[in-house]
């Protein structure tokens, strides 16, 4: 696809977004039926342990994908170590072992920052105690920080936000925050989710150096338009969570780019070097399986480039 087409592409899907608000309405009856399902998959946890046996949770060890993204900064710089994770789903889809091993996968990466896509809980904001403390652990000396997903504004946000302040990671809404040396010249800019929120892109047009965008699902592009990142990171998608012999993806969540960009790395059309890493997550939605499709997490390793 040519960038013209692609652009055309980006703002039509925006356009459609608008107008019908497909995405909340969608998201709406997902919530009814997890509701639901999260009755009768919660007791003894019954469902995730099954699964987890059955080994239709995560691979063990989970999967850790590793990026390289240059970006102009200063020749003096060190590159950036980011360990970055997505949709742990805590609750009663996602076998509490799971969660515990893409922890411990993020602490073993020793990184310089720890972000968060969201998506922190599944149905109740109790359960992000199960989650939490294991983030406590991953050691971040220049920060932790997070993002609200779909999920998480959907359940008790304010003991979500209470739990993961005293975790040590501060949770970013419409929200830029810079680095501390030796990495100063790099910003931390985390967006409202796309689905149910409203990301704020002015954000964006901050004079900065190096800028890593950091978003719940895909859909963010769609506000950010065509200003200039380095990186961005999402989850959202799950990369399908099922996925059939062949690479096909039954289902994806609702968002106008989740089919455009459902897992992996990509090069964006627009000003400079764009990329996007979208997530496969670590936890399980709707349903306590995954096939085909193995949880994940990233280190993304911000190199320089001499200005």
């Amino acid at each position: 696809m040519t960038r013209r087409r692609h652009e055309a592409r980006l703002d039509a899907l925006a356009e459609e977004r608008r107008d019908s608000g497909a995405d909340r309405r969608d998201d709406n009856k997902r919530r009814r039926l997890e509701m639901v399902l999260d009755r009768v998959f919660r007791p003894s946890r019954w469902a995730a342990r099954a699964a987890y046996a059955m080994h239709l949770q995560a691979a063990r060890p989970v999967a850790v994908t590793r990026h390289v993204i240059a970006a102009a900064r200063p020749a003096s710089a060190p590159p950036l170590r980011i360990a970055f994770a997505s949709d742990f789903h805590a609750g009663a889809t996602t076998d509490e072992r799971v969660i515990r091993a893409a922890c411990d996968a993020l602490s073993e990466l020793h990184p310089d920052v720890l972000l968060l896509g969201g998506d922190l809980v599944s149905v109740r904001g109790s359960d992000i105690h199960a989650l939490a403390p294991l983030l406590a652990r991953v050691p971040a000396p220049l920060g932790k920080f997070g993002v609200y997903g779909n999920h998480d504004l959907r359940a008790n946000r304010p003991e979500i936000t209470t739990a993961m302040a005293a975790a040590g990671v501060r949770m970013l809404v419409n929200e830029r925050v810079r680095l501390a040396s030796p990495h100063e010249d790099v910003s931390i800019v985390g967006f409202d989710d796309p689905i149910r929120g409203t990301p704020d892109s002015s954000l964006l047009d901050e004079p900065h150096g190096a800028c890593v965008l950091l978003m719940h699902a895909p859909d963010g592009l769609l506000a950010a338009d065509d200003r200039s990142f380095d990186v961005a990171l999402c989850g959202h998608t799950h990369g399908g969570q099922i996925v059939l012999p062949g690479g096909a993806m039954p289902y994806l969540p609702h968002g106008a780019l989740s089919r455009t960009y459902p897992s992996g790395e990509y090069e964006l059309p627009g000003p400079g070097d764009r990329r996007l890493v979208v997530s496969r997550g670590v936890g399980c939605s709707t349903v306590p399986v995954r096939v085909l499709c193995d949880a994940e997490v990233h280190l993304i390793t911000v190199s320089t480039v001499a200005i």
